[in-house]
């Protein structure tokens, strides 16, 4: 699987050539069906193991066997899902890709919807898009009321209601902004991540467009989310953020004033 090849200057915009990432932890029994269908859409995949159990890994290796369309980057150990985003982006990046459509590996996400954030990358290549989740009744609602205090932090470290939801981690990155963050400051490892780097590219300038999609919660689904390890970190987080955000408040004030807030239509 190959991309572009690298642009002379880094923040030169480059064709619009997306793939996709997909970071996965003992998701054995979903990736195939989720790989599959991004590559159906014509998606290049990359696929970053963060230390899955044996099984898996099997899997993995029996998926890629002979495909070019997938590619299998492999971590050694657990090191959670922003870390192994950020190995994904920044392969991606050295490929020579624009873009990286991420997706989870365990059936959350509508694979159907890709088109639909490849269609607005294309409208708006400099743009950030965050999906908007359409939930079922498949949704604990402890999640779902609890979302609500992030997106109200959120709104506050941005000064604005243009990212409408920062934890869908179904969401299209322009990558030559996002590398840059990447190396200006290193993200959160773990499921802090998603709602960090939304809005430290929001903070850098990046426009955000946001696309209602359905999401569901899988029957047996495998969540590594852990209430109170990653409260404790999110938590932690929002208070990094907010405090990041004091300096950056006149600059985002000015920004309304001299044009339309980053937020486009959902």
């Amino acid at each position: 699987m190959t991309g572009t090849g690298r642009s002379g200057t880094e923040g030169t915009a480059r064709q619009f050539t997306p793939c996709a990432v997909v970071p996965i932890y003992n998701h054995g029994r979903s990736i195939a069906a989720t790989a599959n269908a991004l590559a159906a859409h014509g998606l290049p995949v990359i696929i970053v193991d963060d230390g899955s159990n044996a099984e898996t890994r099997a899997i993995l290796d029996a998926l890629v066997a002979g495909r070019d369309d997938l590619r299998l980057i492999r971590l050694p150990v657990n090191g959670g899902k922003g870390k192994a985003l950020t190995a994904g982006f920044l392969a991606a990046f050295e490929a020579g890709y624009s873009h990286v459509l991420q997706i989870d590996a365990d059936g959350q996400h509508d694979t159907a919807d890709a088109p639909r954030f490849l269609a607005e990358g294309r409208a708006a290549p400099e743009a950030m898009v965050c999906g908007r989740p359409i939930y079922d009744d498949s949704v604990p609602k402890a999640r779902l009321y609890g979302r609500y205090l992030t997106h109200a932090c959120v709104w506050v470290e941005t000064l604005s209601f243009g990212i409408q939801d920062s934890m869908c981690g179904y969401r299209l990155y322009p990558l030559a902004a996002t590398r840059a963050e990447i190396a200006r400051k290193p993200l959160p490892a773990r499921m802090d991540f998603d709602t960090e780097i939304a809005v430290r590219l929001f903070w850098r300038g990046v426009p955000v467009r946001n696309l209602p999609t359905r999401v569901i919660y899988p029957e047996n689904g495998l969540s590594h989310f852990r209430m109170w390890r990653d409260n404790v970190r999110i938590s932690a987080m929002h208070t990094r953020l907010l405090l990041g955000m004091l300096p950056r408040a006149p600059g985002l004030v000015l920004r309304r004033f001299r044009r339309k807030d980053p937020a486009c239509a959902a």
